[in-house]
């Protein structure tokens, strides 16, 4: 069982990577795509520019999910500095619940939000529906939410891996 769920774990970050990649690349390309058209051709695509934006909400949530994944999101840390270093534990568990908790509120919302957009009909370029790209929020928020629900669990019962210390 312990076999499965870490092939599991591996296949859903290898699928994390492939995303972000294949994002980041058709970005690329398009970017490229659309500068060759209007400096050689004198013509433009519509529908780039609306699909590059949805892609950067893809890029940044994907991305936000793979610093979850290695528990290396933006930080405030001024409460560590403050506090003996014995707390420390405690801190990083109450942070791990706080953020789990934000992402939870934040994908609910989300789902509501994406819901709208089905509801409306509305769509972000051609006839593609703008809440194919935009449910990308609930699902990144998620993804985030159950990383630190684990992570605050692996502190309550002291096994929590070490954060990373922040490169000077």
């Amino acid at each position: 069982m312990a076999a499965l769920l870490h092939r599991l774990h591996r296949t859903l970050h290898q699928i994390e990577d492939g995303l972000i990649v294949a994002v980041l690349l058709f970005m690329v390309l398009l970017a490229v795509a659309q500068i060759v058209l209007r400096n050689f051709f004198g013509t433009s695509l519509v529908w780039i520019e609306p699909l590059l934006q949805n892609a950067v909400l893809w890029i940044g949530l994907l991305g936000a999910m793979i610093a979850s994944r290695n528990d290396e999101h933006i930080r405030i840390d001024v409460a560590s500095s403050l506090l003996p270093e014995k707390y420390h534990p405690f801190l990083t568990t109450v942070v791990d619940l706080f953020t789990a908790f934000i992402c939870v509120l934040v994908a609910w919302y989300s789902v509501g939000f994406v819901i709208e957009e089905y509801e409306y009909a509305g769509t972000a370029f051609s006839k593609v529906p703008s809440w194919v790209l935009q449910s990308i929020i609930p699902v990144g928020f998620s993804v985030m939410a159950v990383r630190y629900v684990v992570l605050f669990v692996l502190g309550l019962l002291g096994k929590r891996p070490k954060m990373q210390e922040p490169v000077p």
